[in-house]
């Protein structure tokens, strides 16, 4: 028999509104960051097996059996040096980047998550630094506005960078995590790219792009690239500091929104332009 004192055993218990969005959103945030993790996995694979392996053999004209914007110029030895440099850190930054974000190792091997930190940020300032020399010193873009636009993917990796590293010596944790993360959107626009144009290409059937990444679309998917990323991150923020159970779950909504692109574009990024080169 059961009282006024003792709950109904066969009533089953409710999860409060607030612990339900939260949990609702936590598992969207995993669950993008697993596709993602995927994705970054695949890039950095190509990264090794086509670019790692054609240094290391010598041949740097190789590079450019991948499609490339300016890879190996003869004659050009201080350009080929630093675009090796800057393809290769490429494994280094998205690595890095990715063990920043795994709870386990700040929980449980805090001194690797500060040292993995510092070389993420001390190879997000050399690459950052590295890709404005390549645009415009080299030069390396197709049109005026695709090199604006990196550029400016570029003026942010050193803004965030540093903020995230001033707040972690100052000992603000909370700060240096918002800013951190800020950064790892950033310094990954490149690959954000390229999974946006996987998704818009074969939607779209190619409408608003050209070969020189000045189209319409082209412009449009460049910015995107970092700034859609960031303005969902913010919204991430906001949800996961508020109190609100209604904008939990709409940004657990957008979060799996953006799962489910960024698993198309990943697919279509393995599929077309990394596949071929990470064998």
């Amino acid at each position: 028999m059961t009282t006024m004192d003792s709950p109904n055993p066969a009533t089953p218990s409710r999860v409060p509104p607030g612990l339900a969005a939260d949990q609702m959103l936590r598992r969207a945030a995993k669950a993008w960051f697993c596709v993602a993790a995927i994705g970054q996995a695949a890039f950095i694979w190509m990264i090794i097996a086509h670019y790692g392996r054609k240094t290391l053999a010598g041949d740097l004209a190789g590079w450019n059996d991948k499609p490339i914007i300016k890879g190996y110029v003869a004659g050009d030895g201080l350009g080929n040096a630093l675009f090796a440099v800057h393809v290769l850190l490429a494994v280094v930054v998205t690595l890095g980047g990715l063990m920043q974000l795994v709870p386990a190792i700040r929980a449980k091997a805090p001194a690797l998550h500060r040292w993995t930190g510092r070389v993420f940020f001390v190879t997000a300032f050399a690459m950052a630094l590295g890709g404005l020399w390549l645009t415009w010193g080299r030069p390396t873009y197709l049109s005026l506005a695709s090199a604006i636009l990196v550029s400016l993917n570029g003026v942010l990796i050193l803004l965030f960078a540093a903020q995230a590293w001033r707040m972690a010596a100052a000992r603000r944790l909370d700060a240096h995590r918002r800013w951190a993360l800020r950064a790892y959107l950033a310094v990954n626009g490149v690959w954000f790219l390229r999974v946006a144009l996987m998704v818009w290409a074969p939607l779209t059937r190619g409408w608003g792009m050209d070969r020189k990444l000045s189209g319409p679309a082209d412009i449009a998917l460049q910015l995107c690239a970092y700034v859609l990323p960031l303005v969902v991150l913010e919204a991430y923020l906001r949800a996961q500091a508020g109190a609100s159970p209604r904008l939990k779950r709409a940004v657990a909504v957008l979060l799996t929104v953006s799962t489910v692109l960024t698993a198309m574009g990943v697919a279509g990024a393995v599929a077309f332009l990394w596949g071929p080169y990470m064998l």
